[in-house]
């Protein structure tokens, strides 16, 4: 078991959370995080352009919650930075990233930061998630590993080894303020995606290490903000995971045609013609933007 705090060490927790039209599955998620019992922990809900009474609807559940709204759909990556910056700026210790569609046991913030405190030189720490629909099945272990050259990652299952190509998984994980200063936040030319894979492998290149606070148990429903393998889904996914080879690949075009291939062929014989076609016009969306200039830094 990870050490329990000294009463003079509490750092101050950001805990940010990016709703985008999902207020159900939010207000549960925040009911959640206002029975953490550690003292120092603040909760920034950053509203990511929701269409819908979302903000209203959170706003009658927890009337005093501080919230960011971006007025337009900025995706995940862009989302969360929005709400990392606000969170640094107002001098946060450690910013917990936390998807809108999870439940989190009480003691889960104690736990991340006494995992933080317990390893000074862990850059990410990383939850354990378990399904919302099968609480007693471990969805991710913390993460899982990078196959860099083909653009293809895999969950962890159990307590896994975790080297310089493994990821932890952004749906819980909490971050140092010196990360943010040294390393930066995630990489914004990826709408939602691959962004815990590309600062995962910042991190570790900048000689910090992964870990997991294993005796954390966060529900993860999974796909809160839209259907599972969409097509919708499948084009953005796409889009991340070129610009994602494209900055950390060795031989990025190589690994480009692997990975389009692997996607389409996968596609094809699964009989799915919109997820396919949905691949073929990320190439284009990807190819238009592959000159422009994206931040990941604070």
């Amino acid at each position: 078991m990870p050490p329990t705090l000294p009463p003079s060490v509490t750092p101050t927790v950001a805990c940010v959370v990016v709703n985008w039209n999902g207020w159900q599955d939010t207000v549960a998620c925040l009911a959640s995080l206002a029975q953490q019992d550690y003292p120092a922990l603040r909760v920034l809900l950053v509203d990511n352009g929701s269409t819908n009474d979302s903000v209203v609807r959170i706003r009658e559940a927890f009337p005093d919650l501080a919230i960011l709204e971006t007025r337009q759909n900025l995706g995940f990556s862009c989302g969360s930075n929005a709400g990392m910056r606000q969170a640094f700026a107002e001098g946060a210790d450690y910013i917990w990233l936390l998807n809108n569609d999870t439940v989190a046991p009480p003691d889960t913030c104690s736990k991340l930061v006494a995992k933080a405190l317990q390893e000074p030189h862990a850059g990410l720490i990383g939850s354990v998630l378990y399904y919302m629909h099968n609480p007693s099945q471990i969805q991710a272990w913390g993460g899982g590993n990078i196959i860099v050259w083909m653009g293809r990652t895999t969950h962890f299952h159990g307590p896994s080894r975790i080297g310089p190509n493994s990821y932890l998984t952004f749906a819980s994980v909490l971050i140092p303020r010196e990360v943010l200063v040294k390393v930066g936040v995630l990489f914004e030319g990826s709408f939602m995606y691959w962004d815990d894979s590309d600062l995962a492998l910042r991190v570790t290149k900048a000689g910090y290490t992964l870990t997991v606070a294993e005796d954390t148990a966060i529900l993860h429903k999974e796909g809160g903000s839209a259907e599972r393998r969409s097509p919708v889904i499948d084009r953005y996914a796409t889009i991340s995971g070129l610009h994602f080879l494209k900055r950390h690949a060795r031989v990025p075009f190589l690994s480009m045609v692997i990975f389009l291939t692997l996607k389409l062929a996968n596609r094809v014989l699964r009989g799915e013609t919109k997820n396919a076609k949905a691949v073929v016009l990320a190439i284009g969306d990807y190819w238009r933007q592959r000159n422009n200039i994206y931040s990941d830094q604070l």
